[in-house]
């Protein structure tokens, strides 16, 4: 015998029941929204929530209790994918700016003791500067240059995508490849 629910699926509208099955039917849908409607609809149609969860391949009926109870809240929202545990983002445009600005400047040799800027080097410079970011990580560095364009080669130096020095008889000349973009994806 089934315990009590705390909290039941309400009364499904015809609207909320035509596009939960249209979800539970498609082939395109994201795999999480299509197997969260099947659920409601088995809620629905009188399964307890153990019998929805291992319709829908799921081993206890916790998650069918949440996603009902979250359908109660919000309705169809409730069957789409949520955002992640990730935490919350830490530096915003002006720390980026702030990273990119330094990446962009040559280093001093004698304060830095290196003529190309490496991650470690790079957070080292932007940890000691008095309007720097004391607790900048390697990666968010990285991640900062990388969504800039920008990449690592393999002589020790950062140059952006698409964009080599070439030797001239008139000097260097910067070439800039168009489908660079593109390529890299």
């Amino acid at each position: 015998m089934s315990r009590t629910k705390k909290d039941p699926l309400r009364p499904l509208t015809n609207s909320e029941r035509r596009s939960l099955e249209q979800l539970a039917r498609s082939q395109s849908a994201p795999a999480v929204s299509v197997t969260r409607a099947r659920a409601l609809l088995a809620v629905s149609e009188g399964s307890s929530y153990t019998d929805a969860a291992k319709l829908v391949g799921r081993a206890l009926g916790d998650s069918v209790a949440a996603w009902v109870a979250r359908f109660n809240q919000v309705g169809l929202a409730a069957v789409e994918r949520q955002a992640g545990g990730r935490p919350p983002t830490q530096y915003g445009g002006e720390e980026r700016d702030r990273i990119l600005a330094e990446f962009r400047r040559p280093p001093d040799r004698e304060r830095h003791g290196t003529a190309t800027w490496s991650l470690n080097t790079l957070q080292r410079a932007l940890r000691r500067a008095p309007d720097g970011l004391p607790k900048i990580s390697t990666y968010t560095i990285w991640a900062v240059l990388h969504d800039a364009g920008v990449t690592w080669q393999r002589d020790r130096t950062w140059c952006e995508t698409g964009v080599a020095l070439r030797k001239r008889k008139r000097g260097e000349v910067k070439v800039q490849d168009p489908d660079a973009s593109a390529k890299k994806a």
